[in-house]
């Protein structure tokens, strides 16, 4: 029975060992020039490995996204400011900016932010990445609008703030930071 369950779990092993990598070079290279090669030789698998659980560079790119980069963003932004009826809405994104900047350390602060590193290269090259993106970014100011919202309800900004403007602004100021840092 032992030997059948981790014979199973194999698969999950190997996904996540491809995406991991293909991160890691999309990351420091970024996707056009990422190298599928260079992937593979990180993961430590084949060529058919890849091709059983990605269908091309591009399938792998998105899952990358999907599986890695959004998880990341929706552990630090989403998740805390997403709680109905929150009785700290401001402290939470202010908790929320300094978790994102103080994130970037030493060692990946010269290589930026992955959403807004992908975001900037491949959104005007390539439909499907920009509708992700944009999606997830959507996504993202949305949620800090309805936190922004319930911060002016509870009176700890002021109501003439514009919520939805203010929302940009953070990411864009956060995004902007980090970016400068590169």
């Amino acid at each position: 029975m032992f030997m059948k369950e981790s014979i199973l779990k194999q698969p999950d092993i190997t996904r996540q060992k491809i995406l991991q990598a293909a991160f890691a070079e999309i990351y420091q290279q970024g996707f056009q020039a990422a190298s599928l090669g260079a992937i593979l030789q990180r993961a430590q698998v084949t060529k058919g490995a890849l091709y059983h659980h990605f269908s091309d560079k591009k399938a792998l790119g998105l899952a990358v996204l999907e599986e890695i980069i959004y998880p990341r963003i929706q552990q630090i932004w989403i998740t805390p400011l997403q709680i109905e009826q929150n009785p700290t809405p401001l402290s939470d994104v202010i908790q929320a900016i300094h978790t994102a900047i103080t994130f970037m350390t030493s060692s990946n602060l010269n290589l930026g932010c992955p959403f807004n590193n992908l975001l900037q290269e491949m959104s005007p090259i390539d439909d499907v990445f920009r509708l992700s993106l944009n999606g997830f970014f959507e996504l993202w100011q949305n949620t800090l609008i309805h936190a922004l919202k319930q911060a002016q309800t509870l009176g700890q900004i002021r109501a003439d703030i514009n919520a939805t403007d203010t929302a940009l602004f953070i990411i864009a100021s956060t995004e902007g930071c980090i970016g400068i840092a590169k």
